[in-house]
């Protein structure tokens, strides 16, 4: 297991990544808290292209709670059949969305713990909502976040939920905002699960423990 990374490697780690990707925002398609607590339930075990092609055609016909009851489970599978575990992810958006309706009018709540009662909604989708729409520091840790977070040694930890916790306690204050985003794209393009690209990361020297780093390329004759 890597060594944890010291207070002075963090913060020049975020240096890094905030330099590398300047403006980060998560890659799934919305227009309201609503279509992006949405997205984010029906993400889990998917990936947000797939889940993109889903609900450019859901959201036309339901970008609100009324809509999406109003649509059913039924019709809303129709939609969601290409991602996975979509006969439970469809029973979860309808019973949240009229979770919605019936104790919030209709509002996403900018709570985390309120948003964790509503079907299908667990600490990462919630995380997410907040940092995305409410801006609040919190740092939702899908398995990216969770693989960038133990191979350099920025927080590590045996569940996503400790995960998250090392790292809103490591995170300098000035990078809480942005941390998500960087370490879940730096995770998905680069600190890739099988073949990671050491080479070209930006970590690579002097902010990363990962011992099984792979070649950097050559230089060209």
């Amino acid at each position: 297991m890597p060594r944890p990374l010291t207070r002075a490697q963090i913060a020049e780690l975020y240096r890094r990544l905030a330099e590398d990707r300047p403006t980060p925002k998560t890659e799934l398609n919305y227009d309201s808290a609503y279509t992006l607590l949405v997205a984010v339930a029906l993400s889990a075990q998917a990936t947000d292209v797939s889940v993109n092609k889903a609900t450019g055609p859901l959201f036309a016909v339901a970008s609100t709670p009324e809509a999406m009851v109003a649509l059913g489970e039924d019709r809303l599978a129709s939609y969601i059949k290409t991602i996975g575990l979509w006969r439970t992810k469809a029973k979860n958006v309808i019973g949240l969305s009229q979770k919605l309706l019936d104790d919030y009018g209709g509002e996403v709540p900018a709570d985390r713990g309120a948003l964790q009662q509503l079907p299908g909604v667990g600490r990462k989708t919630a995380d997410v909502v907040m940092n995305e729409i409410f801006d609040a520091e919190t740092i939702a840790v899908d398995t990216h976040i969770f693989r960038v977070s133990n191979r350099t040694g920025l927080a590590i930890g045996k569940t996503p939920d400790a995960v998250g916790d090392r790292l809103l306690k490591v995170t300098p204050p000035a990078y809480r905002k942005g941390a998500h985003h960087w370490l879940i794209l730096h995770g998905r393009y680069v600190c890739k699960a099988r073949t990671p690209a050491c080479g070209a990361c930006v970590l690579r020297e002097g902010c990363c423990h990962f011992p099984q780093k792979t070649p950097a390329p050559k230089p060209a004759r």
